[in-house]
């Protein structure tokens, strides 16, 4: 089983070049890196409002 999450993770994981790439200032490699951590990047700019009318 923990070989299993391990494959997991894995496959999440950004290849090395395209982070290098991205740390080089190349474009694409950025707009990969973005496109990843898209839904990441969501939700730790969120955060809950309260009303204090309600």
């Amino acid at each position: 089983m923990e070989q299993k999450n391990k494959q997991t993770e894995e496959r999440n994981l950004l290849p090395f070049h395209i982070i290098k790439a991205a740390s080089e200032g190349d474009v694409e490699a950025i707009h990969a890196v973005l496109s990843h951590y898209e839904g990441y990047i969501a939700k730790l700019s969120t955060r809950k409002m309260y009303d204090e009318f309600e």
